[in-house]
């Protein structure tokens, strides 16, 4: 069956709501689609299909060592997706979810998915939009990426997504450019897999809001606040920095790139702490077959990740 790429304004109220119904179709299709978010405009893959990552992978030009995040509609999904969530964790997600922090977090053992070269964890965000997260409530969490070629400048409006990506996609939903104001930067990226945890890639979020929330977070360099570690070790100076994992080890591995921003800030050779051999989409509990296959809709996560 041959497929033709459709463009639809989602600033008209009638347009988005065909429009995301031909995006939620698409998904289901193992299809890609382009889809604005808070930082830029994202290319988007059920991540539940090793197909439809590869499709999304080979449309950026990119290879499985640089897995794609997943958004996701709601923090209540994150237990759907993630164990062993650190009460740190959760007050980040609290405190900044819907925006622009990505959290790295260990995968849930039970759900089977393919973002790429993965080492057991995967990086979930809540983006601070409200087409992504509308979209979001009809298919679940999807892997999700800038929606450009890996190199190129990440796109701000559905047509420079366009330009780059072309029929590679089924559906570009237009809203504008994003972000609506304000420098088109990067959600900040936390590993939360580490203790303490670290600042994997800095962005959006500035490192003292985060601290007020995480007093002990280290930051992409590995070094502590020094108001903090001077109050730990009173009279010795900064803590050890020897006991900080060395980025890009199998202790700090680094993210490989947020669903916003895929240029300078994400470095091309990084190789994330991601999800499980599979891909980190749908939240849920799956069925019990061999591949696990998530609910879709608002209810991806099942009533676990409700309670959370």
């Amino acid at each position: 069956m041959n497929h033709v790429t459709s463009r639809f304004d989602a600033r008209d109220s009638q347009e988005l709501e065909t429009g995301l119904e031909a995006a939620r179709a698409a998904l289901a299709e193992n299809r890609c689609i382009v889809m604005p978010t808070d930082t830029v405009y994202g290319i988007a893959a059920d991540a539940f299909s090793a197909q439809a990552v590869a499709t999304l992978l080979a449309a950026k030009g990119r290879g499985r060592s640089m897995p794609p995040p997943v958004l996701i509609p709601q923090a209540a999904t994150l237990d759907g997706l993630a164990a062993d969530i650190p009460h740190f964790a959760r007050e980040l997600a609290a405190r900044f979810w819907p925006g622009a922090l990505t959290l790295i977090l260990h995968a849930q053992p039970s759900l089977t998915w393919d973002l790429g070269e993965t080492r057991g964890t995967v990086a979930l965000r809540v983006p601070d939009d409200e087409i992504a997260r509308d979209l979001l409530k009809l298919t679940g969490p999807l892997a999700v990426s800038s929606a450009n070629r890996t190199g190129q400048p990440a796109a701000d409006t559905a047509e420079a997504a366009f330009d780059q990506l072309g029929e590679t996609v089924e559906v570009y939903l237009e809203a504008g450019p994003r972000p609506v104001s304000g420098e088109a930067l990067g959600s900040t990226i936390i590993d939360c897999t580490l203790t303490p945890p670290r600042v994997v890639r800095a962005g959006a979020l500035a490192l003292e809001l985060l601290r007020e929330v995480v007093p002990e977070l280290l930051d992409a360099d590995g070094q502590p606040d020094p108001a903090t570690a001077a109050a730990e070790a009173p009279g010795t100076g900064p803590a050890d920095e020897s006991e900080a994992p060395e980025a890009g080890t199998a202790e700090a591995p680094h993210a490989a790139e947020s669903a916003d921003a895929d240029t300078s800030a994400a470095p091309e050779d990084s190789t994330r702490a991601a999800a499980p051999e599979a891909a980190a989409d749908s939240g849920a509990p799956l069925d019990t077959t061999a591949k696990q296959a998530p609910p879709r809709g608002e209810d991806a996560a099942g009533e676990s990740a409700r309670a959370s």
